[in-house]
């Protein structure tokens, strides 16, 4: 009975809503960091639209989640909110604070993420970036420096997504099973 309590008080942390949605000025600063980093030019250079999640928090010990808020552009107008929650159960351990960037490729991929409710299978995966250090490291194993273009981005279902961590340790690097809901006008 204890394990569910702990898992249900985790799951409400992280999926209730207790930060305000983000400005668009601290969304398009939170994709000028990314700009920065030369792997994510060419992805939003053939983009229709973007998803900019400024803040995501994420911690656990065996259950976890994960929860933040952002702003979604298309042709470069913001066109609504989105807010992404995860659950989470396996091996991990830890906390972290990161950006996660959100590519579309095509008014399809656009579409799907906008159609309401919106989730990342077990099969979708993201590169991590690191922001002004030496290593980047992406989720199917590819390195390479900052200033350089790692090899492991890829578009998942006409979108790319990339992560930049902001502080904390965790060992756990998955998107899958992120929920998002989009939240149009705001």
């Amino acid at each position: 009975m204890k394990k569910h309590a702990f898992v249900t008080a985790v799951l409400l942390l992280f999926t209730t809503s207790v930060w305000a949605v983000p400005t668009s000025k601290t969304c398009l600063d939170t994709l000028e960091r990314f700009r920065k980093l030369e792997e994510t030019n060419s992805f939003l250079d053939q983009a229709v639209g973007y998803a900019i999640l400024p803040t995501i928090g994420k911690g656990g010990i065996v259950v976890g989640g994960a929860y933040g808020e952002g702003c979604v552009f298309k042709d470069g107008a913001r066109t609504g909110a989105v807010k992404m929650g995860q659950a989470t159960i396996g091996l991990q351990f830890g906390g972290q604070a990161y950006s996660q960037l959100i590519i579309f490729k095509s008014q399809d991929a656009y579409d799907a993420f906008t159609s309401g409710s919106f989730e990342f299978g077990a099969d979708a995966s993201a590169v991590a970036l690191t922001y002004g250090a030496q290593a980047s490291a992406g989720t199917k194993g590819a390195s390479a420096s900052a200033n350089e273009k790692s090899g492991g981005a890829q578009w998942y279902r006409g979108m790319a997504v990339f992560t930049l961590a902001k502080g904390g340790l965790m060992y756990e690097a998955s998107i899958g099973g992120q929920k998002f809901e989009f939240l149009p006008g705001e």
